[in-house]
């Protein structure tokens, strides 16, 4: 089980973490996909990590900040999008896109009501013109990010029944659904503008840490000197 949500944590109190996970004997291991550090015993995980992104995990989980690091963000939900660009922790681009894709009365997405009722209407067929045109205008700033800027890592947040829409746009995304360098943004994205893009890149550049329930016993035990050193400043 999971003890709490993901917390933001200063580099000294992961540092201490790892300091406690080595005298302990635990595993740590990188996984590229989330940007995490992983520390486990033999049975499960006891604490995940989401590491900034911009920074790289040495072998042993220690840090480094990464050389010119580009990053290019993309946040989609029914009807509002948003891209970003950064370079080295600078925003120097981004764009909101807005797009007539949810239905008035019910409050459901175009893509959703297609499902279940079809498009025979005027107002369905032009809800769905733009949702095409939506993902064709995201996708297009993307490929001029990916063709003016070597770009580092990409962020995403996009609920799965956008995919199939805006990997299957008749203007490509300019990566894969599998890329290497493709992150799940792993905050909750309500509603995708400048301001959430803002707080979003902020987030990503800092330390947040998810412990098991065991985790928090193997970590805060009592009357020891690493739980003494973790638990300073009380910001848990």
């Amino acid at each position: 089980m999971i003890s709490g949500n993901p917390k933001l944590i200063s580099l000294e109190k992961y540092q201490s973490i790892l300091e406690v996970s080595e005298k302990k004997g635990l595993q740590g291991t990188f996984e590229e996909a989330k940007h995490q550090w992983v520390i486990s015993d033999s049975d499960s995980w006891l604490a995940k990590v989401s590491l900034p992104w911009n920074m790289q995990a040495s072998a042993s989980g220690i840090l480094s900040v990464k050389d010119d690091f580009h990053l290019a963000l993309v946040m989609i939900r029914a009807g509002i999008a948003v891209t970003g660009y950064f370079h080295n922790g600078e925003i120097l681009d981004h764009k909101v896109f807005r797009a007539y894709m949810v239905r008035q009365k019910q409050g459901k997405s175009q893509i959703k009501y297609l499902k279940t009722k079809g498009k025979s209407r005027a107002g369905s067929r032009l809800r769905l013109g733009e949702s095409e045109q939506f993902f064709e205008e995201i996708n297009e700033r993307l490929q001029q990010y990916n063709k003016d800027y070597a770009i580092t890592t990409w962020g995403i947040s996009c609920g799965k029944t956008l995919w199939p829409y805006f990997f299957g746009s008749d203007m490509p995304t300019p990566f894969s659904k599998n890329a290497e360098n493709l992150i799940s943004i792993p905050f909750h994205v309500q509603q995708p503008d400048f301001a959430t893009l803002q707080e979003i890149h902020k987030k990503l550049n800092g330390i947040h840490l998810t412990l098991s329930e065991k985790g928090q016993e193997t970590f805060y035990q009592p009357y020891t000197t690493e739980s003494n050193k973790l638990n300073e400043e009380g910001d848990w």
